[in-house]
């Protein structure tokens, strides 16, 4: 499914309590973390926005992006502020946000954690959750923490804003990992259920295996993103940056060669993900040979034949010598 999700993070003061190992801000980056990964991996042209919600006023961290880096440093950078939470300005931002959205065809999801005490009245959220069906906004919903007080008003606020069952509301009770209670919802597989996020999926069958006794799932680099989603998502992450740089690299590099093309020639051609290796690979062969290259010509080899036959002629003149010394004294 072609989406653009933004993401609405609680981070008030009721998300130091460790009713959620280790907290319930950290729980929730863990879970964050592994949401994004799944997202960006279920489809290259999602795309994944950041916002927090507590604080003076509800703030957009990271527009919708492609760029899962750049949401994973964010996630990494939030800090607690603010004894309350203000969801209604926040979702209602969140829409905004989304609206401005550079692809059109990309469907529109909220996924809000709400772990504080919702001060809005209920009739408030019907009345916003009416609106954003209206212009198709789909909201999955996670409630922990506080879920006695918030649950009546988020359940209100789910069932007037689902529309064919494209939003979904999960309780989270306290004490088992957030990310382990939220790894086979429909928020983290999809909605067709089917773990449209091969990402997500791959978590979950890890969870499966984990549970069984058998071990995790592990991925293409030796990890389990179950037991360590955020070493498994920056070991993606980190390999993703470095085809994007090899990429540019290799494209900057045919942009130098071919400046005397034809000037017909548009938008530059896609850059293959081997190629550009291949290329790299080369590159420093060529490099590493000419410096091989290079150390033979600034620093020339010792003339050893030519010493060998300077030695030879020195010889020849000296015997010559000796023997003119010789035939002298006989004729004396």
């Amino acid at each position: 499914v072609l989406e653009s999700t933004l993401v609405c993070l609680d981070n008030s003061e009721f998300m130091r309590n460790g009713d959620y190992a280790p907290s319930r801000i950290a729980a929730q980056a863990d879970a964050v973390n592994l949401l994004c990964g799944a997202k960006t991996q279920s489809n290259p042209e999602n795309t994944v926005g950041l916002m927090t919600l507590a604080g003076k006023v509800p703030k957009v961290l990271i527009a919708p992006t492609a760029e899962l880096g750049k949401v994973l440093s964010a996630v990494h950078g939030i800090a607690i502020e603010g004894e309350q939470v203000d969801f209604a300005a926040g979702i209602q931002k969140a829409q905004l946000a989304l609206k401005h959205r550079q692809n059109k065809n990309q469907r529109q999801r909220i996924v809000l954690f709400a772990g504080s005490p919702i001060e809005t009245e209920q009739k408030d959220l019907v009345k916003i959750a009416k609106k954003l069906k209206k212009n198709n906004v789909a909201v999955d919903i996670v409630s922990f923490g506080e879920t006695d007080s918030n649950n009546e008003k988020l359940e209100a606020f789910h069932a007037a804003v689902n529309s064919n069952d494209n939003s979904h509301f999960v309780t989270v009770p306290p004490g088992p990992a957030l990310l382990d209670a939220l790894i086979s919802t429909p928020i983290f597989q999809g909605e067709d259920g089917g773990g449209g996020s091969g990402f997500a999926a791959a978590a979950a069958a890890g969870a499966a295996a984990a549970a069984a006794g058998g071990g995790g799932a592990y991925d293409d680099f030796g990890v389990d993103p179950n037991l360590d989603p955020e070493l498994a998502l920056a070991l993606r992450v980190s390999m993703e940056e470095e085809r994007a740089r090899q990429e540019a690299a290799a494209a900057a590099d045919g942009g130098v060669g071919g400046e005397g093309g034809a000037s017909g020639e548009g938008a530059a051609q896609p850059v293959d993900e081997d190629a550009g290796e291949d290329a790299l690979l080369q590159q420093a062969l060529a490099m590493s040979m000419d410096a091989d290259g290079g150390d033979t010509t600034t620093t020339p080899a010792p003339p050893v034949a030519a010493a060998a036959d300077d030695e030879d002629e020195e010889l020849q003149r000296a015997l010559a010598m000796s023997m003119e010394d010789a035939d002298g004294d006989e004729q004396k």
